[in-house]
C-alpha cells in the first residue's frame, strides 16, 4: 500500500505538529521533548481544575490529540504508531498539567497502555499528585474474555469526564462518573480489510469476499471472518449481538465510527441501516457517523453505545472546543417536503392539430430513425457508438406522443418536445435537445420570431453545454443553419447545415463532448450529431419542395 511520509522515525511528530499548525487557534500546545515526549496540551490551562489525560499508540487520529481541548482532553500523550507511550511521556504529562485538584487518567484496556499509564501514576503519586486512573474495555467481540479491549467507546468517557472536569467537579466525581460510564458501553466493529502501516510491507489478509466482526483498533485480526455481503445484513449481525448486551429499558447513545477509510456516503448509508433497524428504538441521541478512533486506513466502522441518564445526556450534549469531537444530536426521521406542482403556464398544454406541423415533425422524426445505423457507426469512430440509437429513441418517443402535442399552439410544442427528449433520450445530448426546445419555446412566447426563438435556444444551448463552433460538436451544424434561417430561407438553412457538418470532418480535435478524449483518428470522419442536425434541415427541405 502507498503512503505519504517522508520518514518513519518522524511520521508522528510532523503530524501532531501538522495539527498544531492548523488549528487556528493558540489554545494548544506541545511539550518539549520531541522525538520521545509526544505531549499535546491545553495550553490556555490553569491547573485549578482537574486535568484529564489520555492517549496511546498513533494511528487511531483524530484520537488522541484531537481531542484536546476545553471540556475534553487537557493533555494527550502519544506513542508511536500503535505504541504505547512511554512512562517518562505520562509522566510529563501529568506534571505539566496537574494541580492541586488532581488528575484523571483514561486508558483503554491493553497491556502496554495499563503498564505504562499505571507506573506513571504510581510515580506521579509519589511526587505528591493526586493521581486516579479509569480503565476502558468496551469491546464486546468477545464476550467470555476476561480482558476486553478499549476502542471507541473510551470517546464516551473522554466527553464526560472533560465535561465534569470544566464545570468544576472534583476527582472524586469525575473518576466516579468516568468509572460508572466505561462500565456501561459496550462495542463492535467489522471491516473489510486490515490496515497497512506506513513504512512497513503490507499483505492483505482477507480476501475479497471476506470480511472481518469484532477486530480491534490496531490491526489485529476479528474475532470472526464474515462472508460480504449488503450493508443492512451486516449491520443486522452487529446489532444481534450488540443488543444481547443492552438493557431493553434503558436509552443509549450511539457513536457511529469510521475506523479510517469508509467513504463519508457509506458511512452515511452505514448510519441509516443502523437508525432503521431495531436497535433504533433505544437509540436518542447519535454521534457521527465520522472518523473519531481510526485505525489507520482500516476499510471498516465501529459501533458504541453508553446508557444514558440525565447528567450523560448532559455531559453529551455539552460544546467542546476540539473541532474534531461531532456534537451529539437528537435520532430525527427524514422530513419530507412534497413536491412542489409545476406553475399552470408550465403544465402540459391540451392536445391539437395542425396538419402541416403534423407533417414536419413525423418528417423529421421517420428521416432520424432511418439513419439509427448510419449514425452509430459514424460515433463508433468517436464514442461508444450509440448517437444513432439515442437520437433515434428520441425520434419515436416524439412520434409515439405526436397525437397528444398541442400542434396549433408552436410554443407549447416547442416546450413539450423537449420534455419529451429529456425523458426519453439520456445523456447529455438529451438534456442539451431538451435545453435547446424549452428555451425557444420561452422566446417564441415572448413574441419572437420562429427564427428568433431558435436563436435563443441555441443560446442557452451554448451557455449551458459550453461547446462552441468549431468544437466539433452538432453545434457546429446548428448554429449556421440557424442564422441562415434568419436571414434567409429553410433551403438556405439546410445548405449551411450541410457545409457545417462537413467541416467537422476536416476537425483533427474535438474540444468538447465525447470525441474530446479521442486523436487524430477523427480526421476525415463527419461528427454524429453534426449529421444528424444537417438531416434535419434536409428532411424539413424535402417536405416543402412535396408540398
Amino acid at each position: 500500500m502507498k503512503h505519504f511520509f517522508n520518514r518513519r522515525d518522524s511520521i508522528v511528530t510532523e503530524a501532531l505538529d501538522g495539527l498544531l499548525r492548523t488549528i487556528g487557534a493558540d489554545d494548544l500546545a506541545r511539550l518539549d521533548g520531541y522525538p520521545e515526549i509526544k505531549v499535546i496540551l491545553r495550553a490556555d490551562w490553569d491547573k485549578t481544575k482537574v486535568s484529564v489525560v489520555s492517549g496511546g499508540g498513533a494511528g487511531h487520529e483524530p484520537s488522541h490529540a484531537g481531542f484536546v481541548g476545553k471540556a475534553m482532553l487537557t493533555a494527550a500523550v502519544s506513542g508511536e504508531i500503535f505504541a504505547s507511550p512511554s512512562v517518562e511521556a505520562v509522566l510529563a504529562a501529568i506534571r505539566s498539567v496537574t494541580g492541586p485538584a488532581g488528575c484523571l487518567l483514561i486508558v483503554k484496556n491493553y497491556t502496554g497502555d495499563r503498564l505504562n499509564f499505571g507506573l506513571a501514576a504510581e510515580k506521579a503519586r509519589a511526587e505528591g499528585f493526586r493521581v486516579e486512573m479509569v480503565i476502558v474495555a468496551d469491546d464486546i467481540a468477545l464476550p467470555d474474555i476476561a480482558q476486553p479491549r478499549g476502542v471507541a467507546g473510551t470517546l464516551f468517557v473522554h466527553k464526560i469526564a472533560g465535561h465534569l472536569s470544566e464545570t468544576g467537579h472534583d476527582l472524586a466525581a469525575v473518576a466516579a462518573a468516568a468509572r460508572a460510564a466505561a462500565a456501561d458501553i459496550v462495542s463492535l466493529g467489522i471491516s473489510l480489510s486490515s490496515c497497512s502501516i506506513p513504512g512497513q510491507p503490507h499483505e492483505e489478509r482477507l480476501g475479497a469476499g471476506d470480511g472481518e466482526l469484532g477486530l480491534g483498533i490496531h490491526g489485529e485480526p476479528g474475532v470472526e471472518r464474515i462472508a460480504v455481503q449488503s450493508a443492512e445484513k451486516l449491520v443486522a449481525i452487529m446489532v444481534e449481538r450488540i443488543a444481547a448486551r443492552l438493557d431493553p429499558a434503558a436509552d443509549y447513545a450511539l457513536l457511529i465510527n469510521n475506523l479510517g477509510s469508509v467513504p463519508p456516503l457509506e458511512m452515511a448509508l452505514v448510519a441509516n441501516a443502523v437508525l432503521a433497524s431495531p436497535l433504533a428504538d433505544q437509540v436518542t441521541l447519535t454521534i457521527g457517523p465520522g472518523p473519531l478512533m481510526t485505525a489507520l486506513n482500516m476499510n471498516g466502522f465501529s459501533l458504541s453505545l453508553i446508557r444514558l441518564d440525565a447528567a450523560r445526556e448532559a455531559a453529551l450534549r455539552a460544546p467542546v472546543a476540539p473541532h474534531a469531537w461531532m456534537p451529539a444530536r437528537a435520532v430525527r426521521a427524514p422530513a419530507i417536503v412534497t413536491l412542489a406542482s409545476a406553475p399552470v403556464r408550465h403544465a402540459a398544454r391540451e392536445a391539437s392539430k395542425d396538419a402541416h406541423t403534423e407533417r414536419l415533425i413525423a418528417t423529421i422524426c421517420e428521416r432520424l430513425i432511418s439513419l439509427e445505423a448510419t449514425l452509430n457507426a459514424l460515433d463508433a469512430k468517436a464514442g461508444d457508438g450509440d448517437t444513432g440509437s439515442t437520437v433515434a429513441t428520441g425520434a419515436r418517443s416524439v412520434l409515439d406522443r405526436l397525437d397528444t402535442l398541442p400542434l396549433a399552439d408552436p410554443a407549447a410544442t416547442l416546450g413539450e418536445v423537449g420534455d419529451i427528449l429529456s425523458k426519453s433520450m439520456g445523456g447529455s445530448s438529451g438534456v442539451l435537445l431538451s435545453i435547446f426546445f424549452t428555451a425557444a419555446a420561452q422566446a417564441l412566447e415572448g413574441d419572437a420570431s420562429v427564427s428568433k426563438a431558435l436563436l435563443a435556444g441555441l443560446d442557452r444551448m451554448i451557455f449551458y453545454g459550453g461547446a462552441r463552433p468549431g468544437d466539433r460538436t452538432m453545434i457546429d451544424a446548428l448554429e449556421p443553419a440557424l442564422k441562415a434561417l434568419d436571414s434567409g430561407g429553410l433551403e438556405d438553412a439546410a445548405a449551411a447545415a450541410q457545409r457545417g457538418a462537413e467541416a467537422t470532418a476536416a476537425m483533427r480535435k474535438a474540444k468538447a463532448g465525447r470525441s474530446a478524449y479521442v486523436g487524430s483518428q477523427l480526421y476525415g470522419v463527419v461528427d454524429p450529431g453534426a449529421c444528424a442536425v444537417a438531416e434535419v434541415f434536409a428532411a424539413a427541405v424535402t417536405l416543402l419542395a412535396a408540398a
